[in-house]
């Protein structure tokens, strides 16, 4: 897939994409980062996971590869981030 520019992050592990993307007659602008399970914005930790997320991603061009499918209207994919895996980033940060 192409770079797509993050304009939202929503939570630990899931965040929004401008202009949106296009998978298998899908679409959408929601995104959720496949092998990444960040507490919820409720629970210890949640709003700590957004913040990483934040620094990482906000405002940056993503790369979207290897679409696993979909959860709750979001497209679940490893995500690339000026080259590196942005779940081994968030891994490597806890």
């Amino acid at each position: 897939m192409a770079q797509f520019y993050v304009d939202r992050v929503i939570d630990g592990d899931t965040f929004n994409v401008q202009n949106g993307w296009s998978y298998n007659g899908r679409s959408g602008s929601r995104v959720r980062i496949a092998n990444v399970y960040a507490p919820e914005l409720n629970k210890p930790g949640g709003q700590t996971a957004k913040s990483v997320l934040s620094g990482y991603i906000l405002r940056q061009y993503v790369e979207l590869k290897n679409a696993q499918g979909f959860s709750y209207e979001r497209l679940v994919c490893d995500v690339l981030v000026n080259g590196r895996d942005v779940a081994t980033l968030l891994r490597s940060s806890s």
